[in-house]
């Protein structure tokens, strides 16, 4: 096992934790609306567009990390 890890493969972690998340909330998601509760459904799905344009943003990130112009100060 290594004893360092880089910050892009941190933040590839937690970028995969989010989608993994996000498919969790999304399936539970489905289910609420199925018993009726689309109020319910309609606000999570706001959450999770914004959290799905946040991954856009993060993948571009890592990107950017990955090839040594990260432009991160």
């Amino acid at each position: 096992m290594r004893n360092e890890y880089s910050l892009s493969d941190v933040l590839e972690r937690l970028y995969n934790n989010q989608l993994a998340l996000e498919a969790a909330v999304m399936e539970l998601t489905l289910r609420v609306e199925h018993e009726g509760c689309t109020d319910a459904g309609d606000n999570v799905r706001g959450a999770l567009e914004a959290i799905g344009e946040n991954a856009g943003f993060i993948k571009q990130g890592l990107a950017r990390l990955r090839s040594g112009k990260s432009g991160i100060s």
